[in-house]
């Protein structure tokens, strides 16, 4: 297998019954989305990807993505960065019957319009998703993280008002 440009979309079914495996980059430049969620550019993305049809007779893309992405500390407000990474295995259907009949093992995919499936957005989606929550540093890399931070104040407990029903508990109670 040798490292290549990852292609923008390819045709599952001819890929699949080639047993094409490809690994290589997709450009970060590339997946607007993506940056867009990032305080900077996220690097190159590293893709191995395999295509085939398995025992059931099932069209599948297992693959892995992996890129490091910067991203503004929800702690402290300083950018640091992290290392995404995500694995894959779509399963090709065609129906809303092959979707339910789909093994759990597979995420199902359907084609576009011209019988193709775009691997940039599919790859974007995916880390996209992988993304943390709340992206923070370490406690021990972020210069607040051992410390308490204070929102603002909680105000004292108030005096406890006499319970409205206490007059029925001493009627209950003769």
């Amino acid at each position: 297998m040798q490292t290549v440009k990852i292609p923008v979309s390819i045709d599952p079914v001819r890929a699949a019954s080639s047993q094409i495996s490809y690994e290589g980059m997709v450009p970060g430049k590339q997946l607007k989305r993506l940056n867009e969620l990032c305080a900077g550019d996220c690097s190159d993305v590293a893709v191995s990807l395999e295509c085939g049809v398995d025992i059931q007779g099932i069209v599948y893309l297992n693959g892995k993505a992996v890129t490091e992405l910067t991203l503004d500390c929800q702690r402290c407000m300083t950018l640091f960065t992290t290392e995404v990474t995500v694995e894959f295995s779509f399963g090709l259907c065609k129906t809303e019957a092959e979707i339910d009949e789909l093994p759990d093992a597979y995420e199902p995919i359907e084609c576009n319009e011209i019988g193709e499936i775009r691997l940039h957005q599919l790859i974007e989606d995916e880390l996209i998703v992988a993304m943390p929550l709340i992206a923070m540093h370490e406690n021990e890399d972020c210069h607040l993280g051992k410390q308490d931070i204070v929102v603002g104040e909680i105000e004292p407990a108030q005096e406890e008002r006499p319970n409205p029903f206490a007059v029925l508990e001493k009627l209950k109670s003769k």
